[in-house]
């Protein structure tokens, strides 16, 4: 009887197994007749967003490469669209045109073949300056923290559209198709204020006591916060605790939005600290600090040599 079972099962698991490999070798599902689209894969992003104090030289710089059944051969004209959009405090985004326009074709002399894929590929290269025209803006009216979204659509030989909002999810994100379509290529504004400088503090203010003559020498180091643009001070008092034999400690910070410099944090007595911003050079940042306790001065931070003051500090 256990024979019998045995020998049951192995037949069963033998009709199982041939089964499978047929379905496998023969699918029933005529996957030759299914119609096949088109994408445009990421191949390098040279430069997806715009220096806000180097408008003039700033572009947006990507290859793409045509993905289709005839390796890039149906495309027909890639065009490259684009609007402004500013998010507005209190009311939300904003976009300039309203509908993304024209900005540049693509036609399909400009899909080139390369020596890496079998695919044909193409540069997209577009000035700050032509997208700041192209959306009816002046360069004087960008901010930083913009954002320009370049929209792609592709036309193939028989009359198709593909873009953003025809395409999936995996297609759009996967790593391995990269192509959302749209670019959003931000305004940004670099920042680079870390390090040790030599500083000043003049004109002190204090009910606990002041550096003799009311000045004070010193060095002072900036430490970039991550990846911000918020730098942590050595000293929120530039010296004056230490004149008043106390010893600073705390998070005050410097943070530098587009060249718009704040003051923030508190130390260890809980005073919240805060600043006002008098003048700046390539050689000379000046500003007057203030804690909750009313002490004060007036600071004047050198710049080191070879690296000057950012132009457009405020």
């Amino acid at each position: 009887m256990k024979i019998f079972k045995y020998s049951f099962g192995l037949l069963l698991g033998a009709v199982v197994f041939l089964s499978s490999c047929r379905d496998f070798v023969d699918p029933s599902v005529p996957y030759s007749d299914f119609d096949t689209a088109a994408y445009l894969r990421t191949i390098s992003r040279t430069s997806t967003s715009f220096n806000f104090f180097d408008l003039a030289n700033a572009k947006f710089d990507i290859t793409i490469e045509a993905v289709d059944a005839e390796d890039g051969g149906t495309v027909e004209t890639v065009e490259v669209r684009v609007r402004h959009r500013r998010l507005v405090p209190g009311v939300g985004l904003e976009y300039t045109p309203e509908a993304d326009v024209l900005i540049k074709t693509l036609q399909k002399s400009d899909f080139a073949p390369n020596s890496d894929s079998r695919f044909l590929r193409a540069g997209i290269l577009i000035t700050a300056a032509e997208a700041i025209s192209a959306v009816g803006l002046t360069a004087a009216e960008i901010e930083g923290g913009d954002v320009f979204e370049f929209r792609l659509v592709l036309n193939d030989r028989f009359g198709r559209k593909f873009t953003n909002t025809n395409l999936s999810g995996d297609v759009a994100g996967g790593v391995f198709y990269a192509s959302p379509f749209l670019y959003n290529v931000a305004v940004i504004c670099p920042s680079d204020l870390a390090g040790t400088y030599d500083f000043t503090v003049t004109e002190q203010e204090s009910i606990y006591g002041t550096c003799p003559g009311n000045t004070f020498t010193g060095k002072t180091t900036w430490t970039k916060v991550g990846t911000s643009t918020r730098y942590l001070i050595s000293d929120g008092t530039f010296g004056l605790y230490g004149c008043q034999d106390d010893t600073y400690s705390g998070n005050v910070s410097i943070s530098d939005a587009c060249g718009l410099l704040s003051m923030s944090g508190a130390d260890q007595y809980s005073s919240p600290y805060s600043m006002t911003f008098i003048s700046s050079t390539p050689e000379v940042l000046t500003f007057r600090f203030l804690n909750g306790y009313g002490d004060t001065g007036i600071v004047k931070v050198k710049s080191n040599a070879g690296k000057p003051w950012p132009a457009g500090l405020r």
